[in-house]
């Protein structure tokens, strides 16, 4: 059985003006999604800033999560890394944390062969129970999974039951599916290709547009799901004003901002990443108002 089917959030971690991790704020944007329909909560991932976190700070955030959360809808921990142990530390951790899935990024920087994925992978799911979803998105590692690759480990490795795909490549999209034979949960990792991703199909999306649009997200699934395919399709042609503008300046920056003016509290962004710049900052407030969120 899937972790999950539906729209999950890439939820934001909210900081304080001197960069703590706001638990308050946190709270609010937990409840925030579970009661507008989010499937799924997807904590300490590229969106939550966990390559800034300590992982002190890392863990905290996972327990607190699961803690608030308590078991309505299911919690999947970011504990990637481009370190094997780390990796395999950090999901063991969330393992006792009571998370209900992982979710496990390409090493990055280092980057690796595909044999060297397929070991680093198998080694950090053996080290736990609980189900793995693999994360390509090799415009931020550097490093690209082959559809091989995943099917193999989806395959051979009992508790890696699928993918967050966000290579932007369809063809690379249809041709894991091709190989699969129904092994792969296979997840959009772009807000923009949801519907062409379920059509192929897909269980649902990691979502950024979740985190000020949860509802309307879970909709575009939920009405796919119910064969209501050419409304999900308007759903998503509509929203693609707004997905554009979440992805004008590098992510987390402009969701981030987006919390912000619904008031929510995401607070500031961690080093490296900085502010929105104005003009951008003015075509985001723009698309939020068109869609309707604002």
């Amino acid at each position: 059985m899937s972790i999950f089917k539906g729209a999950g959030v890439a939820i934001v971690t909210p900081m304080k003006p001197n960069g703590e991790v706001n638990y308050e704020a946190f709270a609010k944007l937990i409840e925030f999604q579970i009661a507008n329909k989010t499937d799924a909560i997807i904590v300490c991932g590229t969106t939550g800033e966990a390559s800034t976190l300590t992982h002190e700070e890392h863990l905290d955030c996972i327990r607190f999560c699961v803690k608030q959360v308590d078991k309505r809808v299911p919690v999947i921990a970011g504990t990637g890394s481009n370190c094997t142990e780390t990796a395999i530390y950090l999901s063991q951790e969330a393992e006792k944390a009571g998370v209900d899935g992982l979710l496990l990024v390409t090493p990055y920087y280092n980057k690796a062969t595909q044999n060297g994925l397929f070991e680093h992978f198998k080694m950090i799911a053996e080290s736990v129970h609980v189900p793995a979803v693999l994360y390509n998105v090799p415009s931020r590692t550097g490093c690209n999974m082959t559809p091989a690759t995943i099917v193999r480990l989806c395959k051979e490795v009992e508790n890696i039951v699928g993918v967050k795909e966000a290579s932007g490549n369809i063809a690379q999209v249809a041709k894991i599916m091709a190989l699969a034979d129904g092994c792969v949960d296979l997840y959009s990792g772009n807000d923009d290709q949801i519907v062409p991703i379920l059509s192929l199909g897909g269980k649902g999306v990691i979502s950024v547009l979740s985190n000020i649009a949860p509802e309307q997200t879970h909709n575009i699934c939920q009405l796919y799901f119910d064969g209501k395919t050419d409304e999900s399709c308007r759903e998503q042609l509509r929203a693609l004003d707004l997905i554009d503008a979440l992805f004008c300046e590098v992510n987390p920056i402009p969701v981030k901002k987006a919390v912000n003016l619904l008031g929510m509290e995401g607070g500031v962004l961690r080093r490296p990443l900085s502010e929105m710049e104005e003009a951008n900052a003015a075509r985001l407030e723009k698309a939020m108002k068109d869609y309707g969120v604002l």
